[in-house]
């Protein structure tokens, strides 16, 4: 078997060098628009200066880049081969004796290393920045804040009406997630300051109110008195407490194990933070995938029509790669597929895609 530890050497520095740049590029181009975008949106606030439209692109771009990832390596792995086959490199390495499987293998091995920093790295710095950039749209552009925050003592849920604000802790969840146990209601006006407590032994949500049992109340500084049942007015339905949970985008590869352990210690359903796992975990099968794919349009000579139909075909494909990948989620959450299923069938598809057109291109 034939090897040459240079020419894969000047491959992958091939490879890398047009991956940053198409990344740079795409990155550039989706910062413009995103931050076009809150510059409208501050600029409807005169109170507020236009270098938060910056700071709120900046905090959000990196969750993009997370998006671009599997692009970025896909067209610069086409870019790569196609200029290689257009100067005859890759055609004077194979009359060297080298396959295309040979000089494939070291940038499908740097590609499933890129796939490792995203989800250790980029991923760990994405959800951080895209938490700040979150709390950035709550405190100045109006998003709604209630997030619930999950822990090993219980959950925390945050409700805001025209009444106030009720800040809810609960340690379990039973039913079909809306009932609470040992549950705790802090109640605030709407400038936040204290209004009164409540702290049932089980609250059930039903017909736009928190029914509360066994309940003590106190309203304002007044001694608490106990009650058989109360009632709290809320505008939110089961279906709301679902998706109150933290977004995906700020939770990072390294802390998703811990949250979903403490979801399914209160009783809801971790479904959609385990694929999210396991979707992570099949980013560098995903990434050699790319290089395939990538190699099986580009690595025969053609004629310009041929380059256009190349670059178009590959952009359909990987992009049909990642609306599969959001339908196979989709069902995963629904519960029609297993997890492991939704998480891993986009990677394998794409794989089995790219070697068998890769086998088709060089055994015909």
């Amino acid at each position: 078997m034939v090897r040459s530890p240079t020419f894969y050497a000047y491959i992958v520095r091939q490879f890398l060098f047009w991956f940053i740049a198409v990344l740079l590029v795409l990155s550039g181009v989706i910062a413009v628009f995103e931050f076009v975008e809150f510059v409208r949106q501050v600029s409807a606030i005169p109170e507020l200066p236009l270098s938060l439209a910056f700071t709120l692109a900046a905090f959000k771009l990196p969750s993009s880049i997370e998006i671009l990832f599997h692009f970025a390596v896909l067209i610069a792995a086409m870019v790569t081969f196609w200029r290689m086959t257009r100067s005859r490199e890759l055609v004077v390495a194979r009359a060297a004796g080298l396959s295309a499987w040979q000089f494939l293998a070291p940038v499908i091995v740097t590609a499933m290393v890129l796939g490792v920093v995203k989800i250790t790295v980029v991923n760990p710095i994405s959800a951080a920045m895209y938490g700040r950039f979150e709390r950035l749209d709550v405190d100045y552009l109006g998003g709604t804040g209630d997030i619930m925050k999950v822990a090993k003592t219980g959950f925390w849920l945050r409700q805001k009406d025209e009444n106030g604000v009720a800040v809810i802790h609960a340690e379990k969840v039973s039913g079909n997630g809306d009932q609470l146990e040992n549950a705790m209601f802090l109640l605030l006006k709407p400038d936040e300051s204290y209004r009164g407590r409540i702290d049932g032994a089980s609250a059930r949500l039903k017909d736009g109110k928190w029914q509360i049992t066994d309940a003590w109340v106190m309203d304002g500084n007044e001694p608490p008195q106990h009650v058989d049942s109360t009632t709290l007015p809320s505008n939110l339905t089961r279906n709301g407490i679902q998706e109150r949970f933290a977004s995906q985008q700020t939770i990072s590869f390294w802390d998703l194990p811990d949250y979903v352990r403490n979801l399914e210690s209160t009783g809801f359903s971790s479904t959609r933070y385990r694929i999210a796992y396991q979707s992570l975990l099949s980013q560098p099968l995903l990434m050699a995938a790319m290089i395939l794919v990538a190699a099986a349009f580009s690595l025969r000579p053609g004629r310009r029509v041929d380059t256009v139909l190349m670059i178009v075909g590959a952009i359909v494909t990987g992009f049909s790669i990642f609306v599969l990948g959001d339908i196979v989620a989709a069902l995963g959450r629904a519960g029609t597929l297993p997890v492991p299923m939704a998480a891993w069938a986009t990677s394998g598809v794409a794989m089995l895609f790219g070697i068998a057109a890769l086998l088709h291109l060089e055994d015909g």
